[in-house]
């Protein structure tokens, strides 16, 4: 579908619309958690030079993320001719900014600490961050979805397929989340081997990596509290 022809809101974005802004928006998101997966393969291997530039890249998904929400904010009007209401569309642009504003703080503090996870947890660490962009991909594909939602009107057929991939959403969520308990498990079963402080900031990393999964799903939250109404 074509939203800037469908839509009286494409005067208003040059062209395009809050919609297809959206859709830019959760790819740089999407962009950004790719990123992540190689930034950690750079810290592991203690090549901070290429961390420090995947960090960089990382930055300027997340710039680019607040460029388009500040356009999707400024832009749209009071009132939408279309079955989605302002608040909700604003609603769920936060919430994918929330995904790549944790992913820049995970690499960032890794970065400027130079953080490597012990050797014996670099196997589920990985599966780890692998699950967690799954779910941010997840999200990415739910959202890209929104145009046929909107050109069928929300229609029993598309509705029905949306609803189907935010509960796989909220599987690899869940994943995740179990990913999450072993990885602690394993890394309280090593502390006193390690440096107290280090500790900390691994617990830090490893929740915040959490974090990432969890706003990928209430990202697919939002879009069915958009469907409901």
């Amino acid at each position: 579908m074509d939203i800037s022809k469908a839509s009286p809101l494409s005067r208003l974005f040059g062209g395009g619309s809050p919609f297809e802004a959206l859709s830019e928006h959760i790819r740089q998101v999407d962009r950004g958690a790719d990123l992540l997966t190689s930034f950690f393969n750079a810290s592991t291997e203690g090549d901070w030079d290429r961390a420090g530039a995947l960090y960089t890249e990382i930055s300027e998904c997340e710039h680019e993320a607040d460029d388009l929400k500040d356009r999707i904010r400024l832009n749209l009007p009071n009132t939408l001719f279309l079955p989605i209401s302002r608040s909700d569309l604003l609603e769920l642009v936060e919430a994918q900014d929330k995904i790549i504003n944790k992913i820049k703080d995970i690499a960032g503090l890794m970065t400027g600490r130079r953080m490597q996870f012990p050797p014996s947890l670099l196997a589920p660490i990985n599966k780890y961050i692998q699950v967690t962009i799954d779910t941010v991909h997840q999200a990415r594909k739910v959202l890209e979805e929104l145009d046929d939602v909107l050109e069928s009107g929300f229609g029993r057929n598309v509705s029905e397929m949306i609803e189907d991939m935010v509960v796989e959403l909220g599987k690899l969520e869940k994943r995740a989340d179990e990913e999450q308990i072993a990885i602690r498990r394993s890394l309280l079963a090593q502390e006193s081997e390690l440096p107290p402080l280090e500790v900390m900031f691994l617990y830090q990393v490893i929740d915040w990596i959490g974090t990432v999964s969890d706003r990928a799903e209430r990202v697919g939250a939002r879009l069915q509290i958009m469907m409901a109404r």
